[in-house]
């Protein structure tokens, strides 16, 4: 008999995370090493209360908007390993965010393969497909 919480396949793997395409997540940045988990994706579990779920190349007006909104992304913290963001950077962006950004006219281009479909939740796949780029 197999044991499974929802979580899992039945025996004892977990599905790999889907992008909002509906295929396998891909990674958004190693430099600078992005993500929740600190892993290169944009992935989440139930402590991540922001949803860092969008993969975005970070503009300067997305950066200066959200550091207008309370969210520095461009000042250094190197006491948690965070050097700050320049235009074009990838980072893994809270889904609530980006999408306050989206309805004030400054959202940052997405890279869809590496976007958690469970922003989908909150976010139309359209308006993420209107920014959306192609990875490298």
């Amino acid at each position: 008999m197999s044991y499974t919480n929802g979580n899992g396949n039945g025996n004892g793997h977990k599905p790999k995370p889907k992008n909002v395409l509906g295929t396998d997540l891909k990674c958004c940045c190693l430099q600078p090493l992005t993500g929740w988990f600190r892993d290169g994706n944009c992935r989440t579990n139930a402590e991540d209360r922001g949803m860092h779920t969008i993969c975005a190349e970070v503009t300067s007006e997305f950066l200066l908007y959200l550091q207008s909104r309370g969210n520095d992304l461009i000042t250094p913290a190197p006491q948690h390993g965070f050097p700050g963001l320049v235009a074009g950077d990838k980072w893994c962006v809270c889904a609530l965010s980006w999408l306050d950004a989206y309805e004030n006219g400054v959202a940052a281009p997405v890279v869809l393969e590496a976007c958690d479909s469970s922003v989908l939740k909150h976010i139309p796949l359209a308006a993420l497909q209107e920014h959306a780029i192609k990875d490298e």
